[in-house]
């Protein structure tokens, strides 16, 4: 077996998984009208169970929060039915499913959510993108600053998403503190310039995070409960003027939590802010670290065997390659990644990639 690292078991909090190749969350807007998932979803997923866990892609938590047209909700219950399609597929072809739970923030747009202006910690726009909507490619608006009234409306909100999910058959969840969305936006000084209790200090632009883990954690455990972070993505207009800094306090906090895992994106998809964030949070967190963006089988099995991290969230590899983990054993061959189709609707791009078998049957 080529990699052998990467197919040792392990714990992650309460799961245990049988290799270290985690399907990382993709967002692909294929779901339903109402957001709610559906068969072919659940068709998705099982086919690549054979990870040692899958990330369900970005959930809104809140009705009013769509960033993708099409991407799933857990807020009502037909969307709980639906993921129960989901959950059931998946672990009927032997497979473990966090959900990631979500909210998208001042990445949301006005027409996508019924005119709703988006709300974020402070009153700044995303300026370096557009947004997809019904009407085309827009420029992002303004968002609203929330109130510090109105945050523990948003924390319940993620309490009621982790029920909603525990009901839908999960077997625990991700909250979404990376990549530009509500929470990164308030860690990070760049898109949080608010005073009082929320902004100001890397304590207080923490403790949204630290409200919604503990919201979270207090339906699941924390060992069900895993945490995304991406401190160096400038995507979404993001910038901090200390990522490392920021990255030493989260860990260092997180350690009081006993969370399933971290899982941590090292780098910047627009190489707009370098560094090295994995180092510090290895030294300083206790817990299990998932990694994620652009490793290769060889690169993940030698730096799990030196330690440097637990396991590997793959994004990409595994959109194309349901039987991402077999071909890895044999250092087989992978399918490329269609980015036509990343978004669009239907199955083409999405259920029809070919599995090794199929190939050779083919």
């Amino acid at each position: 077996m080529k990699y052998p690292s990467l197919f040792e078991s392990m714990q992650l909090g309460a799961v245990e998984i049988p290799n270290r190749i985690l399907m990382a969350p993709l967002t692909r807007s294929r779901a339903s009208e109402g957001h709610i998932p559906n068969d072919m979803m659940a068709e998705y997923y099982s086919q690549r169970a054979s990870g040692g866990l899958l990330i369900a892609e970005a959930t809104m938590v809140m009705e009013g929060n769509s960033a993708f047209i099409s991407e799933p909700g857990i807020y009502s219950d037909d969307q709980v039915e639906g993921w129960k399609k989901v959950t059931s597929a998946v672990h009927q072809a032997g497979g473990r499913i966090f959900l990631q739970i979500w909210h998208g923030g001042r990445a949301t747009h006005p027409n996508l959510n019924d005119g709703q202006q988006p709300v974020a910690p402070s009153a700044i726009p995303i300026t370096n993108d557009e947004i997809h909507t019904p009407e085309g490619k827009v420029p992002y608006v303004t968002p609203r600053e929330l109130s510090d009234e109105e945050i523990p409306g948003i924390v319940e909100g993620f309490r009621k998403a982790a029920k909603n999910a525990k009901a839908a058959g999960f077997d625990g969840v991700e909250v979404h503190g990376a990549n530009g969305y509500l929470i990164d936006q308030f860690l990070r000084d760049g898109s949080n310039k608010r005073e009082g209790a929320y902004g100001g200090s890397v304590e207080n632009r923490a403790r949204f995070l630290f409200e919604v883990l503990g919201a979270v954690t207090s339906v699941w455990g924390s060992d069900r409960v895993g945490l995304r972070l991406s401190p160096l993505n400038s995507y979404n207009s993001m910038i901090d003027s200390d990522p490392i800094g920021l990255s030493r306090y989260l860990a260092e906090k997180l350690n009081n939590y006993q969370l399933a895992y971290l899982h941590v994106m090292r780098g910047d998809f627009f190489q707009q802010q370098e560094g090295d964030v994995l180092t510090p949070i290895r030294e300083i967190y206790d817990g299990n670290l998932v990694v994620n963006m652009g490793y290769t089988a060889e690169e993940a099995n030698e730096a799990i065997q030196n330690g440097s991290f637990d396991a590997v969230a793959f994004g990409t590899p595994f959109l194309a390659n349901p039987d991402l983990p077999e071909r890895f054993a044999e250092g087989a061959e992978l399918n490329e990644p269609d980015q036509s189709t990343f978004y669009s609707p239907g199955p083409e791009g999405y259920t029809d990639y070919p599995t090794l078998e199929e190939l050779a049957v083919a």
